[in-house]
């Protein structure tokens, strides 16, 4: 019985990893699928599909369904629907602001879906141009390197362009305008660093302060968005 009850629980554990995994595969091979879609289906050619595809490995996600979503994108094999990468606008609880990324083969089903998250749990779904004012596009990627290495790369983000660097531990995280994200990325590896989770994403520019009871209603209607196949990313601008 011991012996059964421990294997229940296995299969259990598998379950719920197998569940995360093919969410997480699932948010991998949309944005895969965009980038081909946006920037043709050669990674050697479109930097931000080699981003995808090189953190969609990182997370064990197999060649074919990365294949896949390159066909997908492209429209080769008649892969069905086209993806489409849209931002959502809403307020969540306390009046704070969220961005929400996604990626979609059907607008009406995603907007019904993200409705009917902050029915439930508070806030709602707004028009364009009610929150995106408040956040700033921007380039992010991280470099693996030692702090002996930090003024060598300072000055290639320097010429490359990008925004700002803080070293943490083992790791410099770095920023660029937009349109350097790619300039910088290819700057670190021509000098022989090895740049990874290179992405746009957006930052709050101004924060609006929230106590905690707010903030953990906040996290609830976030984490229920996250959880939803087309959201790829939810930016808010709350702060504790």
């Amino acid at each position: 019985m011991a012996g059964h009850n421990k294997w229940s629980k296995i299969k259990r554990l598998k379950a719920v990893l197998d569940s995360k995994r093919g969410k997480v595969f699932s948010r991998y091979a949309k944005e895969i699928a965009v980038a081909a879609r946006l920037g043709g289906g050669d990674p050697a050619m479109n930097p931000r599909l080699r981003s995808a595809i090189l953190a969609a490995r990182a997370e064990n996600m197999p060649n074919d369904n990365i294949e896949r979503a390159i066909g997908k994108g492209t429209g080769v094999g008649g892969s069905g629907a086209t993806v489409e990468e849209l931002v959502y606008e809403g307020y969540a609880p306390g009046g704070v602001a969220l961005l929400i990324e996604a990626a979609t083969d059907n607008k009406n089903r995603t907007a019904a879906d993200l409705r009917a998250i902050f029915n439930d749990l508070g806030g709602n779904l707004a028009s364009s141009g009610s929150t995106a004012y408040l956040f700033e596009r921007i380039g992010t990627l991280e470099v693996p390197a030692s702090a002996s290495e930090e003024d060598r790369l300072l000055e290639i983000l320097l010429e490359a362009g990008a925004g700002d660097c803080n070293f943490q531990e083992d790791r410099f995280y770095i920023s660029t305008p937009p349109e350097k994200l790619t300039t910088v990325v290819e700057a670190l590896r021509a000098a022989g660093f090895q740049p990874g989770a290179a992405k746009l994403t957006y930052e709050p520019r101004t924060t609006n302060r929230v106590d905690e009871k707010t903030t953990e209603a906040v996290q609830e209607v976030c984490d229920a968005l996250e959880d939803l196949d087309d959201v790829l990313e939810v930016h808010t601008n709350h702060e504790v």
